[in-house]
């Protein structure tokens, strides 16, 4: 039988496919043509060995074919499953279930669905997949009740996404015993933005900039530099500030130089999804 998210138990491979219970769970489904319930339920299984991912293996056993197996696992009854962890059969059910009855086993057992989310977005940041990982983790965070790791996670990537307001908001959030080497590393690049993005042009144009607060050229100017700095949400919203007075202000200049941060910064940014639905309500 050919099945997808499952591998058939044999002779040749169930002392392998044991063994590898010590890494990852395996769940065991014995089954055979003639028992049409433990058939029915093979592919509602495979949907949730799919849920669980990497978790769990899931292994189907033919008892028709493969009689000596059955008798050396001692099945009694069609359908049995049995979950297997270090070798050892650790949970099991004999006799027809419902999918719902065999997940509540699991649950004892294995990781949650969000922890198993939180997994995958903790690999995406390994992985450099910032923009992938953010909404996750931030879609977790009240589900761990605000746990200082998930936090340390979210403004590694806003850091790396260039938000940096909001890392250092979050950043502010974390507590005394969660302030470890990741904590103090994030803390360190965060302040290295801050030198950086203060240069004396800056400060001069700054200052120019508030005694002529008007005058769009200079604002233009200094929205430029904080862009180059990485400060890309002060340089927005001077940009912003322009455009919601003068659409075409600087013959087009302001709008498009806005158009590039925007752009520069991508589609899964924060940043630019606040300023880009701002723009958009200008134009349409």
């Amino acid at each position: 039988m050919q099945a997808e998210h499952s591998v058939e138990l044999n002779e040749q491979n169930f002392q392998q496919i044991i063994e590898s219970s010590v890494q990852t769970p395996v769940l065991i489904h014995f089954w055979a043509p003639m028992s049409q319930e433990s058939l029915s339920v093979i592919p509602a299984l495979q949907q949730l060995a799919q849920q669980y991912g990497d978790a769990v293996t899931l292994a189907l056993l033919n008892c028709q074919e493969q009689q000596g197996l059955a008798q050396q696992f001692g099945v009694q009854t069609l359908p049995t499953i049995a979950l297997f962890k270090n070798g050892q059969a650790v949970d099991g059910m004999g006799g027809p279930q419902t999918i719902e009855a065999i997940q509540d086993m699991l649950s004892k057992h294995l990781p949650s669905q969000e922890e198993l989310q939180l997994g995958q977005a903790f690999k995406l940041v390994e992985e450099g997949e910032y923009q992938a990982a953010l909404p996750m983790l931030l879609a977790l965070l009240d589900h761990f009740g605000g746990n200082g790791q998930i936090k340390l996670h979210i403004a590694q990537c806003y850091i790396e996404t260039q938000a940096y307001d909001q890392a250092e908001s979050i950043l502010s959030e974390i507590l005394m015993q969660d302030q470890d080497s990741k904590y103090k590393e994030l803390v360190a690049k965060l302040e290295l933005h801050k030198q950086a993005g203060n240069t004396p042009e800056i400060q001069a144009l700054e200052e120019k900039h508030n005694a002529e607060p008007t005058n769009t050229e200079v604002a233009l100017e200094l929205a430029i530099q904080y862009s180059q700095v990485n400060r890309q949400e002060e340089a927005l919203e001077i940009l912003m500030a322009i455009l919601v007075k003068d659409l075409n202000a600087q013959d087009g200049q302001v709008k498009k130089v806005m158009m590039d941060i925007l752009s520069a910064l991508g589609q899964g940014n924060p940043i630019a999804g606040k300023f880009r639905r701002q723009l958009y309500s200008l134009l349409y």
